[in-house]
């Protein structure tokens, strides 16, 4: 089984040069609590998540730190694969 590159020092090295920056998330633009660290940051919806510009199902680079952005957790899982920053609100009506 081929080892997840996810795991790998040059993917961490890219999240952590892309945490450095401090930007706000890319798809929602509020800031992004980077103190949230450690186990809690992989529960945390308002998390630091690396996201990829162009999606990695679509083609984008894993490593390529054009492809990079900083993202919530929350915004970057609604996002999904799709090429596109905007993410759909809820469809109910309050």
């Amino acid at each position: 089984m081929p080892a997840n590159p996810r795991n790998g020092r040059p993917y961490r090295e890219l999240c952590a040069r892309q945490r450095a920056f401090g930007l706000p998330c890319w798809i929602c633009g509020h800031d992004i609590p980077y103190e949230i660290t450690g186990p809690a940051a992989g529960t945390h919806r308002w998390a630091f998540t690396l996201d990829h510009l162009v999606p990695l199902s679509k083609g984008g680079d894993l490593l390529d730190p054009a492809n990079a952005r900083s993202a919530h957790r929350r915004c970057n899982s609604a996002r999904g694969n799709r090429q596109s920053a905007k993410v759909e609100g809820t469809s109910r009506r309050w």
